[in-house]
């Protein structure tokens, strides 16, 4: 679907969006502050753009349409070559109409694409002689830009020193990662800065900065390689000579050969395609990648790969005719903080929650986002009534970025924080960024106790959250273990119980005493843990035993548990001894099937088995991926038994398929992993033969 244009209606308001355009490019391009998110600069020019179509004896000369970087910025080192911007399609009829139009201006279908992400950052220059890295330039006007040579040194994957002595200038963007990102924040406030509204304004802004306090790093994507003049002939320039002929996948796997930085060491990374179907579906796989990237894209971009192609078509006064950029849908917008909730969870975990100016992104309305923590807060200088970069992409959670501190007012108020659990009143432990109240889930029983019975953790059917609240306010349960202890009569006693209901409920909770201590560990709900991580470590341990008696360095064996996690996982499994104590009391299974214990610290080696038992399992060393609905005999299974099942045979189970992915079952519907694991040569295979792989382990 296309971006809706601003509407202008008079020469007035064509003059004021021009103004407001050219403003907001500026800012953007000098420093990082623009006044506008970028899907709302996108659909302000459209709407000059429309205007201009249906008045062209009123377009007015600073308009930002025709112009790089929207005629906002200039420069004093002028480039070797144009350094243009891209024009945007936003929908796959646009994109064809576009691939038709250029296959026209060329005589001939575009027989070979290139695309890649279009990542969210700062386009510069570097230009290298003999190999050493001598200037960069940013973009400026297209013709001339700003020397920010100062950086150099700061920037990942932009080397002083090329694999080569090439006299070559690399193009590319300058952005941050979201690790790099929060990473500046926290320095800039230190040092007593406003936070960045998010990495692409923090890139800008660090990127021109001399004569800091400090300095944080920034991350290098090339997308472009060509010769710098004069370096036609001579010792070390065979390479130059060939740039101005070679396809653009051969100039981006030169420039990695150089080691140059590109979307090659990615997820994500730049592939050609033969026909705009292939490059479509390719835009589809990247948009579903999206909310799993370390940094941010807005869209692909699309070239004519062939340099006869690029050749061809040329190039305009703002844009090359042999390329375009395919805006995704907006992940970031711009609202305000209206206020903060404190809610507490079912482990007591007093959590903020951030209440919106109500805002669209990516089709859906967005009113509340995650606030993390205090900590968080204090460090974002978040205040109430901010204007704050509010981020969601796919099913990711909305969260608050940081305030558009150059957009305050002076009527912003502090955010209080709560002095006592907003809940139960009980005093709050804050020894943690995580605040918490003193009495943990019993704070909110109800919610843990409805957790703990989930499909996913001890299955309890006829046990939700209703009933729950029945039996909690009947004061029959004060926690987990209690709920085992309940008899005939209590059950038949409460409102709504008949004797059908009764005895299935009963028999759920005898069913749940025997399920694998994995779900169990789940169940308890132990922060830092979910169901992956709880079967880990159950299969490592073996035994509730042996899990209790880990202590912080043995708890890091387990895959995925570092030196945070480990004590905070010790800790709280301390805490819940009295519980655990009454779960085994009550007949609770604490063993998991199939799994053997560590061997014992001072265990002589020469008594251990040569191979772990592990290593006969159907599964042993793969790491496999689902996607898509099962048929056959794991038609009925959910996504947490399919895990369950994957690890019951010895193999370990994935939400993502990467490089280190072993196999990916693949049923009905398979989309964007079935196609990832396909461009990464990786083992597919269908329900059924998945099936009778691991028809010994099937429940």
């Amino acid at each position: 679907m296309t971006t809706p244009a601003a509407q202008i209606v008079d020469a007035a308001a064509y003059a004021q969006a021009v103004e407001d355009a050219v403003k907001a490019a500026a800012a953007y391009y000098e420093g990082g502050t623009s006044p506008l998110d970028d899907d709302t600069y996108d659909r302000l020019v459209r709407g000059i753009a429309q205007w201009e179509d249906a008045h062209p004896e009123q377009v007015l000369p600073d308009s930002p349409t025709g112009k790089v970087a929207g005629g906002a910025v200039e420069g004093d080192v002028p480039h070797t070559v144009p350094m243009l911007s891209l024009d945007n399609v936003f929908s796959a009829e646009e994109f064809t109409a576009w691939a038709a139009s250029l296959a026209r201006r060329i005589g001939h279908d575009v027989t070979r694409f290139s695309s890649e992400p279009k990542l969210d950052g700062l386009a510069i220059a570097a230009r290298y002689t003999r190999g050493r890295l001598r200037q960069l330039i940013t973009r400026g006007d297209g013709t001339a830009g700003e020397d920010v040579s100062h950086a150099i040194g700061t920037i990942e994957g932009l080397p002083d020193t090329l694999s080569e002595p090439v006299t070559v200038e690399v193009r590319g963007e300058v952005l941050m990662t979201t690790a790099q990102f929060e990473h500046a924040n926290e320095v800039r406030t230190q040092h007593g800065g406003q936070p960045f509204a998010n990495p692409r304004n923090a890139a800008a802004g660090t990127l021109r900065a001399k004569d800091r306090a400090y300095t944080v790093p920034m991350t290098f994507f090339g997308y472009g390689l060509l010769p710098l003049p004069g370096t036609g002939t001579g010792t070390g320039t065979a390479l130059a000579d060939r740039l101005g002929e070679s396809a653009h996948s051969d100039l981006m796997a030169q420039a990695a050969a150089l080691g140059v930085n590109t979307t090659a060491s990615t997820a994500v990374p730049g592939i050609t395609a033969d026909s705009v179907e292939e490059v479509l579906a390719r835009v589809k796989e990247i948009a579903a990648l999206r909310a799993e990237l370390p940094f941010g894209i807005d869209g692909v971009v699309i070239k004519a790969d062939l340099a006869a192609d690029q050749q061809a078509a040329g190039s305009g006064s703002r844009a090359p005719r042999w390329a375009i950029a395919y805006k995704l849908p907006a992940v970031e917008k711009i609202t305000r903080l209206l206020e903060v909730e404190w809610n507490v969870g079912r482990t007591g975990i007093i959590a903020p929650r951030a209440v919106l100016e109500p805002v669209e992104i990516d089709g859906s309305t967005i009113t509340y986002a995650t606030l993390h923590n205090p900590a968080d807060i204090t460090r974002r200088d978040l205040r109430l009534g901010d204007h704050v970069m509010v981020y969601r992409a796919g099913d990711v959670i909305p969260r608050v970025e940081a305030p558009v501190a150059h957009l305050r007012t002076g009527e912003e108020q502090p955010i209080v924080f709560p002095e006592v659990c907003p809940r139960c009143g009980s005093e709050i432990d804050t020894s943690e960024q995580r605040w918490r109240c003193t009495n943990g889930r019993n704070c909110h029983l109800v919610a843990s106790l409805s957790y703990a019975a989930g499909r996913d953790q001890l299955d309890i059917e006829g046990l939700g959250h209703t009933r729950v609240v029945q039996l909690v306010d009947a004061g029959l349960v004060a926690d987990l273990a209690d709920l085992f202890t309940l008899t005939r009569e209590q059950l038949l006693a409460l409102e709504r119980m008949g004797e059908t209901s009764t005895d299935n409920l009963l028999a759920a909770l005898t069913a749940a005493k025997g399920q694998p201590l994995s779900r169990v560990l789940c169940a308890l709900g132990v922060r830092g843990t979910g169901r992956s991580m709880s079967r880990r470590i159950a299969r490592h341990f073996a035994t509730m035993d042996h899990i209790r008696a880990a202590d912080a360095e043995a708890m890091q064996q387990v895959e995925g548990i570092g030196t945070e996690k480990a004590p905070s996982i010790v800790a709280e499994l301390a805490e819940l001894a009295t519980l655990i104590d009454k779960l085994v009391a009550v007949g609770v299974n604490m063993t998991e099937p199939g799994a053997t214990p560590p061997p014992a610290a001072d265990a002589d080696p020469a008594e251990a088995p040569e191979e772990s038992a592990a290593a006969d399992l159907p599964l042993a060393g793969m790491t496999v991926v689902v996607t898509g609905s099962m048929t056959g005999a794991l038609e009925k299974l959910s996504r947490n038994q399919m895990n369950e099942l994957i690890e019951r045979a010895g193999g370990r189970s994935s939400s993502s398929v990467s490089k280190k992915t072993t196999l990916v079952v693949a049923g009905e519907g398979a989309g964007s992993k079935r196609a990832k694991a396909e461009d990464l040569g990786i083992r597919l295979a269908a329900p059924d033969e998945f099936a009778a792989l691991v028809a010994d382990f099937l429940p």
